[in-house]
């Protein structure tokens, strides 16, 4: 697929998502949308990469849906544009990948909830973050979703009822982000993490990521038992044998992703 609305990219094991809109402050068209999920689907098959960083081009990360595609139009229109962006959403959880999160500017509304899709975020600390949609008439029931999955039900509610903007530091403090970084040293920071990450073994990192999303809401008892299930496959792979061979023979593990 060409993209237009994206710039697809990966080296050392690192993919990276780079929304490139900087005039509309990256809002979320139905083709950026497109070219997101495609992207995505194109990281899931392709091995090469085992962390992959969603960013954004010009001042800001994210503004949220383009709202020039929310004017006069019917509601199985509106319809596929959410259902394509929940779509794009689930992929980052689904792919095996760990997704990082690189925020600056702002991430508001749709880019709120895709800061709060990642897997892990990392946040300049001039970085805002916020649902305004209940300002305009438009609640951002959506963004709702991962949002009040990350920082409880009183923070997402604030945030949702007032429509403001809060700091990358209270982000963090809500469980939003993961680390505010000196806008001087984002890149840097982000990267650090996705190269720590990175060292794991890519079939390690896939079988944790989707055990975390599954047992997440299970009651404690079905968690333990799914856990014990996965754990126990997990050290059937080579990987998982090889690597505590090598610990135990003070060696660098040599990972073959089986």
């Amino acid at each position: 697929m060409e993209y237009k609305d994206i710039i697809l990219d990966c080296a050392n094991s690192i993919g990276s998502i780079t929304l490139n809109s900087p005039k509309t402050a990256n809002a979320l068209s139905k083709s950026m949308i497109s070219e997101i999920i495609s992207a995505l689907k194109f990281f899931h098959e392709d091995s090469s990469a085992k962390v992959i960083i969603i960013k954004g081009n010009g001042k800001h990360f994210c503004s949220g849906h383009d709202l020039k595609e929310m004017i006069d139009r019917g509601v199985t229109e509106y319809k596929s544009i959410f259902e394509q962006c929940s779509k794009m959403m689930l992929l980052i959880h689904e792919i095996p990948q760990i997704v990082i999160g690189r925020i600056h500017g702002v991430a508001t509304a749709a880019g709120c909830q895709l800061a709060a899709q990642c897997d892990l975020v990392i946040a300049a600390e001039s970085a805002r973050f916020g649902t305004p949609g209940v300002k305009i008439g438009l609640f951002c029931t959506t963004p709702m979703v991962p949002l009040s999955r990350c920082v409880g039900r009183k923070h997402a509610l604030e945030m949702l009822l007032t429509g403001s903007l809060i700091t990358a530091g209270v982000a963090k403090e809500y469980g939003l982000v993961n680390h505010v970084a000196p806008d001087s040293e984002l890149d840097e920071i982000t990267i650090k993490m996705a190269e720590t990450i990175s060292e794991a073994s890519p079939l390690t990192l896939a079988i944790g990521k989707k055990a975390f999303y599954t047992q997440i809401d299970m009651p404690e008892t079905k968690a333990y038992e799914h856990a014990v299930e996965v754990m126990s496959l997990n050290l059937m792979t080579q990987d998982a044998q090889n690597g505590i061979k090598a610990f135990l023979e003070k060696k660098a593990p040599e990972w073959k992703g089986l």
